[in-house]
């Protein structure tokens, strides 16, 4: 196992993304910022109060749960569990962050953006992942990263937050061990 960032890292890229996120939108007007279960919902959580602290007000946050839009949800033998679906305000005509901890092949953002627009129609979506490694299925590319950490494909890429985890860090390890 491989530490990739530390608290300081993710704390430094969630802080920098709050900014890009900012500057790319001109401030915050008509900004909903919403996170994928678990990890990306804690992130979304983090990044809004981090725009809370810079423009003295925090954007509405809240979840998008992708599970039943997978394109592999009749494959797997165990079904996921369904998480949970806040969607805080109207987003229609809004520009829509969507957060997720690590990118890889795109799937989990496709499915997200399928349940999103059972919700309504965004005037754009914009993507943040604290960790893009790499291997993309679909064409998919995150408007803002917090680290790019290219993987082989026997290598799996682990988000811990202290909420969850108890610990902030990024972790490169062998794929077998990835649960």
């Amino acid at each position: 196992m491989k530490t990739a960032m530390d608290d300081k890292a993710v704390d430094r890229a969630l802080a920098r993304i709050a900014h890009e996120i900012i500057e790319r939108n001109k401030g915050i007007d008509g900004l909903v910022i919403l996170g994928i279960p678990t990890r990306g919902h804690l992130l979304a959580q983090r990044i809004a109060s981090k725009i809370g602290e810079i423009e003295g007000t925090s954007p509405p946050v809240g979840a998008v749960d992708a599970t039943l839009y997978r394109d592999d949800l009749g494959m797997k033998k165990d079904q996921p569990p369904l998480k949970a679906m806040d969607i805080p305000i109207d987003i229609d005509g809004k520009v829509v962050v969507m957060v997720d901890d690590v990118l890889y092949t795109g799937r989990t953002i496709r499915a997200a953006m399928n349940a999103l627009m059972d919700f309504g129609r965004p005037r754009a979506i914009q993507l943040a992942a604290l960790v893009d490694r790499g291997h993309r299925e679909l064409p998919i590319k995150a408007d803002y990263i917090g680290k790019n950490i290219p993987t082989s494909m026997k290598e799996g890429v682990k988000v811990h937050l202290k909420e969850t985890d108890g610990v902030n860090e990024v972790v490169v390890e062998p794929a077998a061990e990835i649960k």
